[in-house]
């Protein structure tokens, strides 16, 4: 039986929220009840400008790859991009050969493609290593490409690392590694697709166009506080700044009178530019601290604000510091000098942007692409993620849809829809994947590069038509795959679901194994074999990790001098692939019988549903979608809002579908009526409720285009009848 799971929510939390972030009550309680309370959190919800995103010199070998990049430009060495062959390693090649290419580097890429192997081969640099190539950049692989960047490097080879999958114990090197989820990144948030991580790198190039690029400023300001006793103390902050990252600071307290040969400033500010808030006052505060021995060089950088916002030409330190937004979520940057330093980089990035136009336009399409690859790894909408894909997704409905995208948005009768995440996550990018599932993931990204307006429509058709072929490989699998879990669960004691077959296409193997999670809620794992090569892809739900899980497979087979089971193997937490020889099938075998007793799996809680507002029959009203959009994109760790109504009076009801399995009911709310769809709801008409009857429905809110018309729609997820 479903559990509807309404958690109470208290007044003064929501008048919280009011007061801190000026939200409304309604979003206040959904945020509340969806654990979302931090303003570090609250601000990814409310806010979408891209100053919100973290700055791509956060990694700390970003200026290392912009640097090799330049390099080679300047040297005119030959570059080689190598992707993956799914839509994140589609989007990711598209980003960073878009960039390269524009910057006049001798650039080409390479994807997996029929039976090549996941991630960078020896084959590939041979090829390259012939074409006098000099530089390879891996984007969404090669953390795990230990042997084979090692190979590239005694060639001659240097290898950037753009990726974002869990790395090994072993680190690839010699290398130039970028990667979130190495623990030494320097990145605040590790949950990023590779196609943002590509964007990330493409960014910092971009940025390097600019005078500023490693110019480093100082920051200071002073102030004066008052203790407890009424005596004033003065403070003199500094913060160095070098691409926009706040790379060291220090805050001196100073007594009246004092030499400033004694505090640290000197040697912090030695040989430094130093930018302050309003020359004149900060000039005469040092003057009143340290006498006329503190004569600085500074730039009066509010004058130079003033000059696109002319409203700050009379504001102080202390007014920035009040009308500051990322302070609002983030106290610590509740501060002058804090405050100082976001205006900074609020003004800097809008004189880059003014400087370089054609950035900002490209930017705009990449995010398209970095919306797209979100989604379609899978990554959680949460912090920066939510930006990136409601940044693509805005730009796609203002009619700005990148080439490519456009021509199969066409091809798939969509054009006239308000794109949404949804819509994304289930036509358009299983539609793209299916060029990697089908061994050529050549034709997606050939897609996305086309200038021909015709061919582009000749390869979105295409397509569209490998993507039906891709479902039919996927029905047959379902079929060769399903008979058998049952008895495949039972032997692994309920834990695991283990399919070997070796007429699985491997391009759908990840497919079967996500529908078999679905179906039978444990991880499962989907096997073929390719010639003398078995594949394998493994999902996993209820909180298992399938990385260590793999990991503890390989070093099974790290016996009689095999340095492991597996060719290749890597992925994500619940997501992850796989390759070893065939004649070791029995070893591997082995291993998941050994190694299945250990699992541990979380409780599955696919029947209980939270809440997440309750709308009483007069307030269900058209505007609810708003609503809806706020929340929007919707995905993991970010369910679509679900609501609950009570005592609703079902006017209509209609059986659908080519087998009357579904059911459309109309709800009577006063002064609206509701269309709603219960998919294989036709069981509970007459049984459950009937026409005239009063329900309690829970739902969420869809639109519902036709004919050029837009209403609001709810899909029912339960419902009852009302007591």
């Amino acid at each position: 039986m479903k559990t509807w799971n309404k958690r109470q929510v208290s007044k003064d939390t929501v008048c919280q929220y009011y007061s801190k972030f000026g939200i409304d009550a309604l979003t206040a309680s959904i945020l509340s009840r969806r654990n979302i309370v931090e303003g570090k959190d609250v601000q990814f919800f409310v806010e979408d400008n891209e100053r919100y995103m973290h700055n791509p010199f956060l990694f700390k070998n970003m200026e290392d790859v912009v640097d090799r990049i330049l390099q080679a430009k300047d040297e005119e060495e030959k570059v080689l991009i190598f992707g993956d062959r799914d839509v994140d390693g589609i989007t990711s090649t598209t980003v960073l050969y878009d960039c390269l290419k524009s910057m006049g580097l001798d650039v080409r890429y390479k994807l997996p493609c029929g039976t090549d192997p996941y991630g960078l081969n020896k084959n590939a640099i041979d090829d390259f290593e012939k074409d006098y190539g000099s530089l390879i950049i891996t984007v969404d692989c090669g953390i795990s490409n230990v042997e084979e960047i090692s190979y590239a490097s005694e060639k001659g080879i240097d290898v950037i690392v753009l990726d974002h999958h869990n790395p090994p114990d072993r680190i690839p090197e010699p290398a130039i590694i970028i990667d979130p989820k190495c623990a030494d990144s320097g990145y605040p948030f590790k949950d990023i697709s590779g196609c943002a991580v590509a964007f990330k790198a493409v960014s910092a190039l971009r940025f390097a166009m600019s005078d500023l690029y490693k110019n480093e400023v100082a920051l200071l300001s002073v102030r004066t506080t008052t203790d407890e006793y009424g005596k004033e103390k003065y403070f003199v902050d500094v913060i160095k700044t070098e691409n926009l990252v706040e790379k060291s600071s220090i805050c001196e307290e100073v007594e009246l009178g004092s030499s400033i040969a004694n505090t640290r400033l000197l040697n912090f500010l030695r040989g430094q530019q130093i930018f302050v808030w309003d020359e004149k006052t900060t000039r005469n505060a040092l003057i009143k601290l340290f006498g006329n021995g503190a004569d600085f060089n500074m730039f009066d950088f509010r004058n130079e604000v003033a000059k696109i916002w002319p409203a700050m030409a009379n504001m102080t330190l202390s007014d920035l510091e009040k009308k500051s937004k990322i302070a609002i979520y983030n106290p610590e940057y509740k501060s002058q000098i804090k405050s100082f330093f976001n205006i900074f980089v609020t003004y800097i990035n809008n004189i880059v942007s003014k400087k370089f136009p054609g950035n900002a336009k490209a930017e705009e399409r990449d995010l398209q692409l970095v919306a797209l690859a979100a989604l379609a790894d899978i990554m959680p909408l949460v912090n920066e993620n939510r930006i990136f894909v409601r940044k693509g997704i805005e730009s796609m409905n203002n009619g700005k849809t990148r080439e490519g995208l456009l021509e199969l948005f066409s091809a798939k009768n969509i054009l006239m829809n308000t794109i949404t995440s949804s819509v994304l996550s289930w036509s358009i990018n299983p539609t793209l994947n299916a060029t990697g599932r089908l061994g050529q993931p050549d034709i997606g990204i050939q897609l996305l590069l086309e200038k021909d307006p015709i061919k582009r429509q000749e390869l979105a058709n295409k397509v569209i038509e490998m993507n039906d072929t891709r479902k039919q490989f996927g029905e047959i699998a379902w079929e060769y795959g399903n008979p058998k879990a049952k008895e495949s669960i039972e032997k692994h004691g309920g834990k695991l679901c283990l399919i070997i077959d070796e007429r699985i296409n491997r391009g759908v193997s990840g497919n079967l194994a996500a529908k078999l999670v679905q179906t039978y809620k444990v991880p499962s794992i989907a096997i073929t074999t390719v010639e003398d090569t078995a594949i394998g892809s493994m999902r996993s739900c209820r909180g298992f990790d399938v990385t260590i899980f793999l990991d503890e497979i390989n070093k099974e087979g790290a016996v009689n001098g095999n340095d492991g089971l597996f060719i290749s193997h890597g992925g994500h937490n619940y997501a992850a692939g796989f390759s070893f020889e065939k004649s070791r099938m029995d070893e591997f075998i082995k291993a998941i019988e050994k190694l299945t007793p250990t699992i541990k799996l979380g409780d599955d809680d696919s029947q209980i549903f939270d809440v997440d507002a309750e709308i009483p029959k007069t307030y269900m009203k058209p505007e609810l979608l708003d609503l809806v959009d706020k929340f929007e994109p919707y995905g993991e760790m970010n369910k679509e809002l679900l609501f609950m109504s009570r005592n609703l009076r079902i006017e209509d009801a209609i059986l659908i579908g080519s087998k009357s399995a579904h059911l459309k009911l109309t709800f009577n709310c006063g002064s609206t009526k509701w269309a709603a769809l219960f998919w294989s709801g036709a069981e509970y008409l007459h049984r459950d409720f009937d026409k005239g009857d009063y329900v309690d429905v829970l739902y969420t809110i869809e639109r519902n285009n036709y004919n050029g018309n837009v209403t609001p729609q709810m899909k029912i997820v339960d419902i009852r009848r009302s007591v």
